[in-house]
């Protein structure tokens, strides 16, 4: 698929990683529909990129709201060709803790938002890209998750994260093998360390000390890079079903 007048649904997009992917999709001439709960960040970002973007304040684990997200897509643009979920919480807490087990309330936002909320804007997305017509390939649509290396090595702290982002993991293939039929691709996208929002709140020493944990290259990721990523899956018909680390060859330690 090539991004140029392609239709980009991206959630999480006002910050990091998403923000990258939809600057790198209007510079390729694609347009984007921006998805955040943070309103100010999305629309900000919206009237950076002009024409080629929208905004819509979206929170995925919402279905009213996921299907007002599709509409605006649709009626801003005629369709939907691929779907980016970029939307996350990175939560940290120990199963049992100085004050007492692990909150069940934060363990289950982490799954309705990281999984359950990827599922939800999947099945909306997907939906409304079954019904448009396929390009010469039969591709009808795209879909990008984003994962975590935590999924294959989540560390003390880590449980809610973990088995939130194994989730989309485990769901990547059983849905693409679903969506198939349809000419829609399923893949997934494991980060390790990247410079986004959420690494922001911690002390520059510790960020530095992470990057160097790192193989090669020995530093932070970069959401551009990340966004490189998202676009060779988009042109690669043939990557489908897949899920594919992120990482300079990290392997997360316990702690």
């Amino acid at each position: 698929m090539d991004i140029k007048d392609r239709v980009f649904l991206i959630t999480g997009a006002g910050s990091g990683l998403g923000a990258a992917v939809a600057r790198m999709v209007v510079a390729e001439g694609g347009k984007t529909v921006l998805l955040d709960v943070n309103e100010e960040a999305g629309a900000g970002l919206a009237h950076e990129l002009g024409a080629a973007a929208r905004f819509v304040k979206t929170d995925v684990t919402s279905e009213a709201d996921g299907q007002a997200a599709v509409a605006a897509a649709r009626d801003a643009f005629g369709r939907i060709d691929a779907l980016v979920n970029c939307a996350g919480v990175a939560p940290g807490e120990k199963v049992v803790g100085r004050d007492g087990p692990h909150s069940l309330d934060r363990f289950a936002r982490a799954v309705s938002i990281n999984l359950v909320g990827t599922f939800n804007m999947i099945r909306l997305a997907a939906e409304a890209m079954s019904k448009q017509d396929a390009n010469a390939e039969g591709e009808r649509g795209v879909i990008v998750n984003t994962a975590s290396v935590a999924a294959f090595d989540g560390q003390i702290g880590q449980a809610a994260y973990a088995a939130s982002k194994s989730g989309v993991v485990g769901m990547t293939l059983p849905i693409a093998r679903e969506l198939a039929r349809f000419g829609i691709r399923v893949v997934t996208v494991a980060p390790g360390i990247f410079a986004t929002p959420m690494m922001a709140g911690m002390p520059q020493d510790v960020q530095d000390a992470l990057g160097k944990s790192v193989p090669f290259p020995p530093r932070l990721g970069r959401p551009e890079e990340f966004a490189a990523l998202v676009r060779h899956i988009a042109e690669n018909t043939m990557l489908n079903g897949e899920v594919i680390r992120l990482d300079g060859a990290l392997r997360m330690a316990p702690r």
